[in-house]
């Protein structure tokens, strides 16, 4: 089974919420909520690839430095295995800014639990929970 490597970042405002992406239609699981990220290219680090995406699905800017390596999660669908590092990050410039059709929500880390996630997501929030 082939491993996919996708970075994840738990984006958290000054109010302690954290930013949720919802999968737009078309792509698969549609319609789950997601921390925003994406896949890790060939050659690129997995901060390398989050500063990326961020940059290319939110319009936003961030450093290394200010990615918080938090936890990650392992998980096999049907056609492959996910890893997934997720970071925590409480700095950026810019606004968040959906640029691929998503819809994105600020959540309170108690109210994570009622947007459903793709299964390798959802281990994640009683973390993301008792860390915030």
């Amino acid at each position: 089974m082939k491993t996919v490597l996708v970075s994840a970042v738990a984006l958290i405002d000054p109010e302690g919420r954290v930013l949720l992406a919802q999968r737009p239609e078309g792509k698969s699981m549609a319609g789950l909520w997601e921390f925003p990220g994406g896949k890790v290219e060939p050659g690129e680090t997995p901060e390398a690839a989050l500063i990326r995406e961020l940059h290319e699905e939110l319009g936003i800017d961030t450093w290394e430095s200010c990615l918080a390596p938090l936890t990650f999660a392992s998980h096999s669908y049907e056609s492959f295995h996910l890893l997934m590092p997720l970071f925590a990050c409480r700095k950026w410039q810019g606004i968040p800014t959906p640029r691929e059709g998503q819809v994105l929500k600020w959540a309170h880390a108690r109210d994570l639990s009622n947007y459903p996630m793709p299964p390798a997501d959802v281990p994640i929030i009683p973390i993301l929970r008792d860390w915030l």
